[in-house]
């Protein structure tokens, strides 16, 4: 077990953790940089849980004590770092750039795989399987996102819109019911108007899953989480890789969809193919 990535335990783990565990679990995910440096009754106190619980996560996932867990979170952000830092800065050429997109880019969806817990991708896809109508909700590159996954449930005959006005979104809400789905996806997990969207779909009884980070306040508000932990540079040079790991889980729901629907469906998806291949030119 210790020659696994720590946070790759921890995401895994969390399923057959106590609920108290659970929040230690979150806040550790959503910002392992920061407990690499806490003591334990810095912890407890953020996590909002009491120095015992501390001491019995630390022995669930592996670790025999609080000591070898911060020393296990520090080499895997050490060496997260050393793949990671591909730092762009003005004077760059242009293959420069194109490589360190790249790289950042890779490292990033690695880290997202690592820490991906399957468990909650397979309860949102279950619960989008049999909704009558989702909704897909975000803001600026989030609501890209949100159109991308509008094409992609389409596709799948789920009846599905995709909004990225506030207005549009608190419209949308109030219109659902208790047979019906939003996915929320925001990379800060904070933005004020989607959790104002989030809260009138739940009161009208639409289940939510969101796409956002562990600990925040949409991932703690959705009935049905998925943890993406990326903390993205906003310095102007940065990629944003976040987008690209939305997208990444999106393909993973809408699969895991697909799967779902049975092997008949497979008849549908081959229609729509034969349907865009005759709008290309044949050479």
């Amino acid at each position: 077990m210790k020659n696994k990535p720590i946070l790759a335990e921890i995401a895994n783990a969390v399923p057959a953790l106590r609920k108290s565990e659970v929040k230690v679990a979150e806040y550790v995910l959503a910002a392992p940089q920061h407990v690499m440096h806490m003591r334990i009754v810095d912890l407890a106190q953020e996590a909002q849980v009491s120095e015992p619980t501390i001491v019995r996560f630390c022995r669930a996932i592996g670790c025999n004590g609080f000591q070898e867990f911060k020393m296990r979170i520090a080499q895997e952000i050490a060496i997260a770092n050393n793949i990671g830092q591909f730092a762009i800065v003005e004077d760059d050429s242009i293959e420069e750039i194109c490589s360190k997109i790249a790289d950042t880019t890779i490292q990033r969806l690695l880290q997202i795989k690592t820490q991906m817990i399957p468990n909650q991708v397979g309860k949102a896809a279950n619960a989008i399987s049999t909704a009558q109508r989702v909704e897909f909700y975000g803001f600026g590159a989030s609501g890209a996102v949100a159109i991308d996954a509008q094409h992609k449930f389409f596709r799948l005959q789920v009846a599905t819109a995709a909004y990225s006005d506030p207005h549009m979104q608190s419209m949308s809400a109030v219109t659902l019911g208790i047979n019906d789905v939003v996915v929320a996806i925001s990379q800060s997990g904070r933005t004020r108007d989607l959790l104002h969207s989030v809260q009138l779909a739940q009161q009208q009884g639409a289940k939510v899953v969101s796409l956002a980070p562990a600990g925040t306040a949409l991932s703690s508000a959705a009935d049905l989480p998925i943890h993406i932990n990326i903390e993205e540079d906003t310095d102007q040079f940065t990629p944003m890789t976040s987008r690209i790991a939305h997208l990444m889980v999106i393909d993973m729901l809408a699969v895991a969809v697909t799967q779902r629907r049975g092997p008949e469906f497979a008849t549908h998806l081959n229609a729509i193919k034969r349907s865009i291949k005759s709008l290309r030119l044949d050479y």
